[in-house]
């Protein structure tokens, strides 16, 4: 629907843009771009490789199948296009301008004669999702489909299905989707923790409302940390990719060159070019099932703030925290938060960490990862270095407390 607006409507509404009160599509909360087509992103292209530099499957590696040019990509595709879905969403939010109309100093533009101003308006947003289950499970990001109860699913045959949202958990930007149907093709997961840099990665999406666009490139970087990427709420380790990734593409799946999933591609950086990031497959697997069958995720809890040391870094944190750590490699609790496991384990800022559960760690990253794939309750035995004394405590997870 078309509003009209009258002139003093429209200098509000232009008054309210050059103060800043204009919002994109379904907010802009992330420091990362989300899916809307209104957004402004840079756009990050990667060209295809040369057929020259492509396997041939002649001598058994992917590649070009006999003389009709299908290469690896393309044998991907087929496999998996077909269990790929764009997702449409549309929730109300309260109209700024409404709600700018509160303040007295604005309402004086208005005389008694001029149209209501309705008090929402109603934002859409395309993302990609892929079919997990022949019965309807799908997996997408949680920003495509947050704060809406129902979506519209188009499949790649062009049937148009409700989908209805059975949960949403916005820590790992992970959400999933059931549609009433049978017999649907579905993708292969495959295992993302041992992928090495400069492996070909293939993303299938619908970026800018461009049904199963495909695009080619390498994976750029594994455990990438979310402050990192920036965005430091989330408590995922990224997939960094230089595969285009563009609004729309959010929840599409990110293949290797066999056509398995390994990640959800889940969006890119504003200020950076060639830089695409997924959440890995095994993370959103296990949050997609813990969705699908108790409607919720309850998140590990440590509570501490770490970081990775280094001779610089050493001598800041001993002058900002008044500490005296000695070593210049590890990883160093910087704080320890009130009432938290770790707080109730006995463990003190200053502490270096080097094992969990026996296993040696060198980045925060890898502990973080280690409590991630941990649940609520289980028992971490943390190892640590404090004051030239190793010291072993044992912690119980907790559940990350709620905002």
């Amino acid at each position: 629907m078309i509003m009209k607006l009258s002139l003093k409507q429209l200098a509000v509404y232009l008054f309210l843009l050059a103060i800043g009160g204009g919002a994109g599509l379904f907010g802009s909360r992330y420091l990362l771009p989300q899916n809307s087509s209104f957004q402004q992103l840079k756009n990050v292209t990667t060209a295809l490789p040369p057929e020259s530099v492509v396997p041939n499957s002649s001598n058994g590696a992917f590649g070009n199948t006999g003389g009709n040019n299908v290469n690896f990509i393309a044998t991907a595709v087929q496999k998996v296009g077909p269990a790929v879905v764009r997702i449409n969403a549309t929730r109300k939010v309260a109209n700024p301008i409404s709600d700018a109309l509160k303040n007295p100093l604005l309402r004086r533009f208005f005389g008694e004669d001029e149209e209501p101003i309705p008090q929402e308006r109603i934002e859409r947003g395309t993302g990609s999702g892929f079919i997990l289950s022949e019965d309807g499970e799908l997996l997408t990001n949680a920003h495509v489909v947050a704060d809406t109860d129902t979506v519209q699913v188009t499949l790649k045959d062009g049937r148009t299905l409700e989908g209805k949202v059975v949960g949403v958990d916005s820590m790992t930007d992970v959400a999933v989707v059931k549609i009433n149907e049978n017999h649907l093709p579905t993708v292969k997961l495959g295992n993302s923790q041992n992928l090495i840099p400069g492996q070909w990665a293939i993303a299938i999406g619908n970026p800018l409302g461009l049904d199963n666009t495909v695009t080619i490139g390498i994976i750029s970087a594994t455990d990438r940390t979310s402050a990192q990427v920036g965005v430091p709420d989330k408590r995922v380790t990224f997939i960094q990719t230089d595969a285009a990734i563009n609004p729309g593409n959010s929840g599409g799946p990110l293949l290797n060159a066999q056509g398995e999933v390994i990640g959800i591609n889940t969006a890119i950086r504003a200020d950076a070019q060639g830089l695409g990031f997924a959440i890995p497959i095994e993370t959103a697997a296990r949050i997609a099932n813990e969705l699908f069958t108790k409607g919720r995720v309850e998140h590990p809890f440590l509570g501490i703030d770490m970081v990775d040391l280094t001779s610089i870094r050493k001598q800041q944190i001993n002058q900002e925290n008044q500490l005296n750590i000695q070593q210049e490699a590890g990883i160093v609790i910087k704080g320890v938060t009130q009432d938290s496991p770790a707080n109730l384990a006995g463990l003190l800022p200053g502490d270096v960490i080097q094992k969990v559960n026996s296993q040696p760690v060198k980045t925060s990253a890898q502990v973080q990862k280690l409590v991630e794939s941990s649940k609520v309750g289980d028992i971490l035995a943390i190892e640590v270095n404090r004051s030239s004394k190793i010291q072993t405590f044992k912690v119980q997870l907790g559940t990350y407390p709620k905002k």
